[in-house]
């Protein structure tokens, strides 16, 4: 949703982004590229061993931005997304008048008239109900009418914007994003640059069958910023920020990131969040206008539109989060498979971002109060799609999986860890700074 406040209007932008892709049963000649080769031999091998940081969230529609927008060109309309992002505080200051007018109009009748308003209601009770229910109609066509298959998963979708529209606003973005950050974009020379680059390169070289994977040109964009994240815009627009390189243990984690990321564009998971939610707030201002009618006092209005928006959030917006992020990590998963990735790697980078939560002293919050899944249930989850994707990066005559399986090692190294801290008191062990942990999980 955005929400626009000050002169000049300034934009708040939070554009959720998520995950579910069709069981992957194919033959190798429909579900494989023929480019599709070992990740080994077209990226160097590459370590990267610190999970110190603390892995805070910023996947790719899980943005916030503050942007002036311009007076646009005068023959130049806006974005229809745009538009409805404008005028939606204007509705709901509309819905909060009608509400409070109704009410004082109520307040205002003397009894003998609201007996006989309410006797006329009794009355034509029929014809109230028919037009409710007729609205009621016209707004199940409006969804019906409004569903598209989602690509690749074939799963159904509300589709209230045009993507044209939204490939307007992702140039927009790109645009806020680049002077954001353009003290500090990394140059194509970098190596963490050309590792970013050889890996996308890779990613969509493999998934080349898949129309949305081959019409949209992957830009890549390395920024100098220690959080851990990484997004891509709708347009191909890639960004990885440092702090993530930092994060993963090898490519092969790396990948099936950018995999995932690569799924939010592919699925075009903004345009659904941002039509997911132009339909609950459409469906909130009928509760608004009710909510101000119906409460004798103003602060007790407010309070209950306060609880109505946050029962909105939790009930419908992030659990929608949730569900789109494990759709991105069961196509994101896909993608790196057919790029002949080791799928294995990917639940193993969340168990290390929760190990890394876990040292750092982060409070575990609940899940359903994030707009993304748990480490640890995603790693869960990861595990269950494991065996399938393993199928798939065989069919796509991958060559075979070499050295023991990442999510042993880790295991493995949990495992010393505790040994170790159980023996710290010997007189031969070193001390070490236990707000620094420096830890490795080697692969090979």
């Amino acid at each position: 949703y955005r929400n626009f406040a000050g002169k000049g209007l300034r934009c708040l932008l939070d554009v959720p982004n998520a995950e579910v892709y069709r069981n992957a049963h194919h033959s190798s000649g429909r579900f494989c590229s023929q480019s599709s080769q070992p990740l080994g031999k077209t990226i160097p091998s590459v370590q990267i061993s610190s999970v110190g940081q603390l892995p805070h969230h910023f996947p790719a529609w899980n943005i916030q931005i503050i942007r002036s927008f311009h007076t646009s060109p005068s023959l130049q309309a806006a974005p229809v997304p745009l538009f409805w992002i404008i005028v939606k505080p204007a509705q709901k200051l509309f819905a909060i008048i009608l509400g409070r007018s109704i009410r004082k109009w109520w307040k205002a009748l003397p009894p003998d008239k609201r007996e006989l308003f309410k006797e006329s209601a009794r009355k034509n009770k029929w014809k109230i109900l028919l037009g409710v229910s007729s609205l009621g109609v016209v707004f199940v066509m409006f969804y019906f009418t409004h569903l598209e298959e989602t690509p690749i998963t074939g799963r159904t979708r509300l589709m209230v914007f045009g993507k044209e529209h939204f490939k307007e606003l992702s140039e927009m973005e790109y645009d806020m994003w680049m002077e954001l950050f353009k003290s500090q974009m990394l140059p194509e020379t970098d190596a963490g640059y050309q590792v970013v680059e050889t890996i996308v390169g890779h990613l969509s070289e493999s998934n080349k069958d898949v129309p949305q994977v081959s019409a949209l040109k992957w830009v890549i964009h390395v920024v100098d910023e220690p959080a851990v994240n990484a997004f891509v815009l709708p347009n191909g627009q890639v960004f990885v920020f440092t702090g993530l390189l930092d994060a993963v243990s090898d490519i092969h984690q790396l990948s099936f990131i950018l995999g995932h990321e690569i799924a939010h564009a592919v699925l075009e998971h903004a345009v659904k969040k941002a039509s997911l939610v132009h339909l609950l707030d459409f469906l909130s201002l009928i509760f608004l206008t009710m909510i101000w009618a119906i409460c004798p006092r103003d602060s007790l209005a407010v309070v209950s539109q306060w609880i109505q928006s946050k029962l909105q959030e939790f009930m419908f917006d992030r659990p929608y989060s949730r569900t789109l992020e494990a759709e991105a990590d069961k196509v994101g998963l896909q993608f790196a498979a057919k790029a002949c990735v080791d799928v294995r790697a990917s639940s193993v980078f969340w168990q290390q971002m929760e190990l890394a939560e876990a040292i750092e002293g982060q409070p575990k919050l609940p899940e359903w109060l994030s707009t993304h899944p748990s480490h640890e249930n995603r790693a869960e989850h990861l595990d269950r799609l494991i065996p399938e994707a393993l199928k798939i990066r065989e069919s796509c005559n991958c060559p075979s999986l070499s050295g023991p399986d990442p999510r042993l090692i880790f295991r493995l190294n949990m495992q010393r860890l505790l040994e170790l801290a159980e023996g710290r008191e010997a007189p031969n062990s070193t001390k070490q700074d236990p707000s620094k942990p420096k830890l490795d999980f080697p692969h090979t």
